[in-house]
């Protein structure tokens, strides 16, 4: 059987990589210190495996065929969209097709990669987390950007079967739960049914597969043009809310705002959160140790949450 070790919440950001503080002090100073602490602590956890929870923000994914949920059992690779790492990533196929399996079981037919591409979404917080790439991964990608999409309800109890099925695993070991993603940052829309978008933008959105790398290389510039301003909107009211709501357990008041709430106070970016309630329906336990920081140069409420204390790892 196959033990938890724990969760590792953790907010991504392009800007993290593309905009780093110049010194500790500067914004996403604190965020960043308090990631080196995380992943001290995952490398005296051990962990045999990671499986990394995270959305895919138009660089695999496109309306001609949008999954609610995709799993890769057999390769992974990096986008490397916004400086994040490129190429191949090492990916736990054993313990992939265990959790594949034990989805099923439990209801879950998520869509299936043996070629699984992979944005900053995935990679940064994995990385980050983890202290490199060494570590194998799980990959589970949310649609988190391409509405509609899945329920928090649906996410929830998608998390409740993951934990489920690797603790079910064949595959004796070590295994954290990474969930990427949010809080609170505003994006513009990517909904093909709003009038605003039209277009180039529409097309690409729903028949950028034909050709990612360009479709990346329009885009990039727009969203790099959002970087650095100050008084970029991020609601760090309800960011903190968020975190210490993980801390209780309870994760119903977050599911009872549902997705027009949830937008309405965190930002159509902030629907990442997903994959945290992922993660921590998985995981079965409360946020035991935080770290918050508000960065609007980077567009993001940029948290961090674990299961575990630094301290006693």
């Amino acid at each position: 059987m196959t033990e938890i070790a724990g969760l590792v919440g953790m907010s991504h950001s392009p800007f993290a990589t593309m905009l780093p503080p110049a010194s500790p002090g500067e914004p996403g100073g604190t965020f960043l210190a308090d990631a080196a602490r995380v992943a001290a602590a995952v490398g005296r956890l051990r962990p045999d495996a990671v499986v990394v929870i995270g959305p895919d923000h138009f660089h695999a994914n496109f309306y001609d065929q949008m999954p609610p949920f995709v799993l890769g059992v057999e390769e992974a690779v990096g986008f490397g969209d916004f400086g994040s790492t490129a190429g191949p990533l090492p990916v736990a196929s054993a313990l992939a097709w265990a959790v594949r399996d034990g989805l099923a079981d439990r209801g879950f037919d998520v869509s299936l990669s043996y070629s699984l591409t992979v944005d900053h979404g995935v990679v940064q917080s994995y990385e980050m987390a983890t202290g490199g790439l060494g570590v194998p991964l799980v990959p589970l990608v949310v649609n988190t950007a391409a509405p509609p999409l899945p329920s928090l309800r649906r996410c929830v109890a998608l998390g409740q079967a993951l934990g489920a099925a690797v603790r079910a695993a064949d595959v004796p070991g070590r295994v954290l739960i990474v969930a990427s993603g949010g809080l609170s940052h505003w994006l513009p829309s990517n909904d093909p049914r709003d009038p605003s978008v039209a277009g180039d933008k529409r097309a690409s959105l729903i028949h950028g597969r034909r050709d990612t790398r360009a479709f990346a290389a329009a885009r990039e510039p727009r969203v790099r043009a959002m970087a650095g301003d100050p008084d970029a909107p991020v609601n760090a009211g309800w960011d903190r809310w968020f975190l210490r709501q993980l801390g209780t357990g309870d994760l119903e008041p977050v599911v009872d705002l549902g997705h027009d709430k949830l937008e309405e106070v965190a930002g159509s970016g902030g629907h990442e959160i997903r994959t945290w309630l992922i993660g921590h329906a998985a995981v079965r336990e409360p946020l035991r140790w935080t770290s918050y920081e508000p960065v609007p140069e980077w567009i993001t409420g940029m948290g961090i949450g674990t299961t575990f204390d630094l301290a006693e790892h």
